[in-house]
C-alpha cells in the first residue's frame, strides 16, 4: 500500500530523519539509497533554515519504482542558478549542501509555485543485480552525469 507523508519543516530534524527512513523503507528503498533518501533531504530542510524561509512542508509519496520527496520552502529563494552552481567549495563553506542532494538523488527539479520554491527529489528503487561469474561488478551510479545534468 502506497501512503504519502506530510509533515511541517521543524528544527526536529531527528524527527523528520526518522519519519523519512520509514517512509522509504515502506517503499522498498534499503542501504544507501535509503541513505541517500534521508541524507538529501536533512541537507534540504537545513537550506531552508538556513537560506530560507525557515518554514515549509515536505510531502514524500511512494510509487511502484521508489519516492519522490518534495521540499517546499515558503521563503521562494531557491533557483535554478543555485541548483547548477552547486559545487564542492574547496573552502567548505557553501554549496556543498545542493551538491550533496544532486549526487545522492536520482533525479531533482525545482519549481517556484504561489507558495515558494518547490525542491522535489527522486529516488529510485534498484533491483538487486546478479553479476556472472567472471566480470566484476561496476557501481550503478558510476556512470551517472554530472549532477547538474540532472536539473531541470
Amino acid at each position: 500500500m502506497n501512503f504519502e507523508l506530510r509533515c511541517p519543516i521543524s528544527f526536529d530534524l531527528g524527527y523528520i530523519r526518522d519519519l523519512l527512513r520509514v517512509h522509504g523503507e515502506h517503499h522498498g528503498l534499503d542501504g544507501e539509497q535509503l541513505d541517500g533518501l534521508v541524507l538529501a533531504v536533512n541537507e534540504a530542510v537545513t537550506n531552508v533554515f538556513d537560506h530560507g524561509g525557515q518554514a515549509g512542508l515536505i510531502t514524500a509519496r511512494g510509487h511502484d519504482h521508489g519516492v519522490i520527496v518534495e521540499i517546499l520552502d515558503i521563503g521562494g529563494r531557491l533557483t535554478p542558478e543555485h541548483l547548477a552552481a552547486a559545487t564542492v567549495d574547496a573552502t567548505g563553506s557553501r554549496g556543498f549542501g545542493l551538491w550533496l542532494i544532486q549526487s545522492l538523488c536520482d533525479e531533482v527539479t525545482l519549481e517556484h509555485t504561489g507558495s515558494g520554491s518547490l525542491l522535489t527529489l527522486h529516488f529510485h528503487d534498484r533491483p538487486t543485480t546478479v553479476i556472472p561469474l567472471g566480470r566484476r561488478a561496476g557501481r550503478r551510479r558510476g556512470t551517472q552525469d554530472s549532477p547538474s545534468a540532472r536539473t531541470a
